[in-house]
């Protein structure tokens, strides 16, 4: 680590240190922090919908892509999605 590395780290740390002890030892710092606590859960939750709405597309464009591969002949084996090797719902 140079010396300017160094100096970064330490100003960095100053001021985590400081935003931190504002926060939880000034009365405004605590006012402040009840006032933000509803709006991160919000905004927490939807990141957590928003991470769902990804797992979804994800899962549906892998089928769609496993179901593409079937219909072209490039799985290279049965397909057995459905009961009795059946390849299609109907």
């Amino acid at each position: 680590m140079n010396d300017r590395q160094a100096m970064a780290a330490t100003v960095v740390g100053a001021l985590i240190g400081g935003v931190a002890g504002y926060l939880f030892f000034t009365e405004r710092g605590r006012s402040f922090r009840r006032q933000l606590e509803p709006a991160l859960e919000d905004f927490l939750r939807e990141l957590n919908s928003f991470r769902g709405t990804v797992q979804k597309a994800a899962g549906v464009a892998s089928e769609s892509w496993k179901l593409l591969n079937d219909m072209i002949g490039e799985s290279g084996h049965a397909s057995h999605r459905y009961p009795g090797g059946q390849t299609a719902p109907f």
